[in-house]
């Protein structure tokens, strides 16, 4: 479920919803709105200062100010500031997309940047519109208000080279697919590339080719769901009996000492210590991606 740290504002503009979120942490979408009972939309981001990541589908991308993405809110992603700073979200219901972006889902966590072309025309419009307008906006001006960000958001993705869309349309069904699996089988400690892939009915080389447009390898995006689904049960009230041990071996691991090692390059603190700190402060900031992935490329991943 959604989970956002700081909500400074937000404001209606026809049926798009507009909010301004700040942290210095993580706001995380674990399971997407789809598990929430809600109906699922598209969600485009924005850091208005300071950096930020998007990761879905296997795919991460990192964003200056004013870069911004699309996430499908009916499958997981995360989205990250990496420190202080503020993100515009843009959450925009799935048919309005449709109709100007053809398969938006083979579109999403792919950065759109701020410097050049029509993405950046869009990204000072929606810069703009909210440095003047955080209030309520009266029916007759946000019907055009949203109506123009929409072609805008179309006429942005229509820029991108087909080449590299006809890709992500023919990669984004296998990585939903491999994504799901992974998922589902997140407990089983003998997942692997290997397995994925003989599951998913495809090659461990095109098994990897489809997380290469990304910083992390298969290995490493299984690494940290498990190490997001200990967390969660570290913190459960539900699992207040049972050791740190024995959550981490339900969750796909067999060391203790492994276990404790990777969560500790992750959260920069032991899963004891952050069990201790309960939920209220049991969020510690993650390590970036580099220190992550060397620690995880020592363990073998």
């Amino acid at each position: 479920m959604a989970r956002i740290e700081s909500l400074i504002a937000w404001s209606a503009l026809a049926d798009l919803k507009v909010a301004e979120i700040g942290s210095d942490t993580v706001l995380r979408y674990a399971r997407g709105l789809a598990a929430s009972g809600r109906t699922p939309g598209f969600f485009l981001y924005l850091p208005l200062d300071g950096e930020g990541s998007a990761r879905q589908d296997g795919r991460e991308a990192l964003l200056g100010a004013g870069d911004f993405i699309l996430c499908d809110g009916a499958r997981p992603y995360e989205i990250r500031l990496h420190g202080a700073g503020r993100m515009l979200a843009l959450a925009i219901p799935t048919a309005k997309v449709r109709r100007y972006i053809a398969c938006p889902e083979s579109l999403a966590a792919m950065p759109m940047r701020a410097a050049s072309g029509v993405s950046g025309l869009l990204s000072s419009f929606l810069r703009n519109f909210w440095l003047h307008c955080r209030q309520p906006i009266e029916d007759a001006a946000a019907a055009p208000i949203a109506v123009a960000i929409l072609e805008l958001l179309g006429a942005a993705y229509a820029e991108v080279p087909r080449t590299s869309v006809e890709r992500s349309e023919r990669g984004t069904a296998h990585r939903i697919r491999i994504i799901n699996y992974i998922h589902a089988h997140l407990y089983d400690p003998d997942l692997t590339p290997m397995k994925i892939a003989t599951a998913c009915g495809i090659t461990t080389r095109y098994l990897h080719y489809l997380f290469s447009d990304g910083d992390e390898t298969v290995a490493r995006y299984i690494l940290k769901c498990r190490l997001e689904a200990c967390s969660q049960a570290l913190l459960s009230g539900g699992q207040h009996g049972r050791t740190v041990t024995a959550i981490a071996f339900d969750h796909g691991f067999n060391s203790a000492t492994h276990f404790g090692r990777v969560f500790r390059a992750y959260f920069g603190t032991t899963p004891r210590e952050f069990r201790a700190r309960g939920p209220s402060d049991g969020r510690c900031a993650r390590r970036s991606d580099a220190q992550v992935a060397q620690v995880a490329a020592a363990a073998g991943y």
